[in-house]
Order: C-alpha cells, then sequence, then structure tokens
C-alpha cells in the first residue's frame, strides 16, 4: 500500500506526456507554418541582444566583444554630459509627441467620418483615395516634401513668384522641421491607419443604431454616444503601441531632410546613434545610447499599459 503513491502521481504526468505529445502531432502542420518566423524573429531579434555588451564595454573589432574590456557606465556618462544630450532628447520629444496628438487622433477622426458616409461608391473612393499615399516610398515622399518646399525651385514657390511672394526657406527652418516632418506624415499614413479603427466600428451592432434612431439621434450624437466608447478599447490598445515607440522616431525621413540649416531642431537619438556609430566608428557609444532609448520606450510602455489597465481595463498585458 505504500509503494501506491509514486504510481498515482506519476500516471498524470504520463497522461500530460501523452497529451502533449498528441496535440504536437495534430498540430504539426501549425507549428511548421511558425517554424520560420520563429527561426527569423530569434535570429534577427535575439541573437543581436548578445551585441548590447559593446554599451557596458570598449569594444574594439580586433578582438571581439567578449574580449573587450568592461568600462561599466562609462558611455551612458557620456552621454549625459554630453552637449547633444538635451538636444537630441527634447527634438525627439517633440516630434514625437506632435505625432502622436495628430498621427494618433486623425485616424480616429477619418474613420467616424468614413463609417458616416452612406454612398458605398464615394465611400469606397474616399477610402481608395487616402489609403494610396501609404504605399509611397519613405526616400520618394522626401523627394516630394523637397519638390514642393524648396525656397528657390519648388513647385509652391514658383506659384508664390507668379504673385510677386516669396517662398520662405521652410526646410532650412529648425523650428519648422517638426511640422514639415508631422504633417506630411500624417496625409501620408492617416487613410491606413484608419483601417483599424473602421474594423472596429463595422463589428458594432446595429441595433445601437437603430435605437438611437427611434430615439431621435442625430448621425453627430450616435458618434459621440455609440461609436466612441465602443472604440476606447481598441484606441487604448493602439495607443499603448504607439507611446512604446515613443523615441523611435522614423529614422530615414529625419535623415533624408536633414541638412546644415535645420540640424539643431532634426537631430534626434536615431540619427546622432547612425552618425557616432557608423560614421564615426565609435560603437560601444551609439550602442549605450541606443539602448538608453530603448530602457525608455520600454518603461514608458509599462507605464502607460498600467494606466491603461486601471482606467479602462484595457491592456497589452
Amino acid at each position: 500500500m505504500e509503494a501506491m503513491p509514486p504510481i498515482l502521481e506519476t500516471a498524470p504526468k504520463k497522461r500530460m506526456g501523452q497529451l502533449f505529445k498528441e496535440k504536437l502531432k495534430h498540430n504539426a502542420s501549425l507549428y511548421l507554418l511558425l517554424a520560420p518566423a520563429t527561426i527569423l524573429l530569434i535570429l534577427f531579434a535575439y541573437v543581436p541582444m548578445y551585441g548590447l555588451l559593446m554599451a557596458f564595454k570598449d569594444y574594439s573589432p580586433a578582438i571581439g566583444v567578449w574580449d573587450s574590456p568592461w568600462v561599466g557606465f562609462k558611455w551612458f556618462m557620456q552621454y549625459f554630459n554630453s552637449y547633444q544630450f538635451w538636444p537630441t532628447i527634447l527634438n525627439t520629444l517633440k516630434i514625437a509627441l506632435y505625432s502622436i496628438a495628430f498621427g494618433f487622433t486623425l485616424p480616429i477622426a477619418l474613420a467616424l467620418i468614413c463609417n458616416q458616409i452612406r454612398v458605398q461608391a464615394f465611400k469606397k473612393f474616399f477610402q481608395v483615395t487616402t489609403y494610396l499615399p501609404h504605399f509611397i516610398s519613405t526616400m520618394v515622399m522626401c523627394g516630394m516634401i523637397l519638390l514642393f518646399l524648396s525656397p528657390s525651385s519648388g513647385l509652391i514657390a514658383n506659384v508664390l513668384h507668379i504673385f510677386g511672394a516669396k517662398m520662405p526657406d521652410v526646410i532650412g527652418n529648425p523650428h519648422a522641421f517638426a511640422s514639415v516632418y508631422v504633417w506630411s506624415d500624417v496625409w501620408q499614413h492617416v487613410g491606413w491607419n484608419s483601417i483599424i479603427y473602421l474594423a472596429a466600428l463595422s463589428a458594432i451592432d446595429p441595433t445601437y443604431y437603430e435605437a438611437a434612431t427611434m430615439d431621435g439621434a442625430s448621425r453627430w450624437q450616435q458618434m459621440i454616444k455609440i461609436d466612441l466608447p465602443l472604440l476606447i478599447p481598441t484606441m487604448m490598445i493602439m495607443l499603448i503601441l504607439t507611446v512604446g515607440q515613443l523615441l523611435n522616431i522614423g529614422f530615414e525621413k529625419v535623415l533624408l531632410l536633414q541638412n546644415p540649416l535645420n540640424a539643431s531642431g532634426s537631430e534626434i537619438i536615431s540619427t546622432y546613434v547612425y552618425k557616432i556609430g557608423l560614421q564615426s566608428f565609435q560603437y560601444s557609444y551609439s550602442t549605450a545610447i541606443n539602448l538608453f532609448q530603448t530602457v525608455i520606450n520600454l518603461v514608458v510602455l509599462f507605464t502607460v499599459n498600467f494606466l491603461s489597465r486601471r482606467l479602462t481595463k484595457t491592456g497589452l498585458f
């Protein structure tokens, strides 16, 4: 009788093992489809994290990452005490918050407006028109911006010249750089970013609108009382994802629009890391700056997710 408990204890374990094998065999095709993405994620997202050691070492390509001497937080302190610390932080925050203020809210407004269009032909035309700019590449978009806003040969400058007016140097103005970046980005992506909100609106039960119409509610009241409250979970998820990338401004677009005249307003963390790491070959220093940026994004992500959980009961985790 004393030997029975081990047998009883191992029986559930055997059943669990058999159940796992059965599930693995049953879903083998799904795991096979998932395998390439998993391998790519490990190779390109997790394996390179070994390079984060460079932020705490005086890295030399000749001796490798592991054999380079440890220097602790030397590179972090160098960045904190550098003359570029506050300009890069403030420029990044300015563009990021500016982008969130309009790049996050306008797709919601566009989705609400599009959802109220009753003529299906016009609705499809409206959607396609707003989606198309999203497929313009970053390099082409920057070329278009320069073509339109060039103070000497730009399209707007030539039109103003006909009326005897002069085009201001918007591209060379550091104070105008954030507006040029954000509003061109909004124009390019506002339609595409509204798709997820349109999908959420299409899932709303039509009986809500029928009841509101019977009670005499206008379309504006339906948007305020029905659409917006039911969009809050989707809005909060998108806000968390957006804020989680707070300091990750589009590097390519900023670099392509940057010039010596607007550098004081366009130098952000990403472009500074590029110049320090790939142009000045200070690999450890650039890694430390990039790691600092990632840690800040992670802290902001957890903070916003916590607040969203407390206030709206919605969050990523």
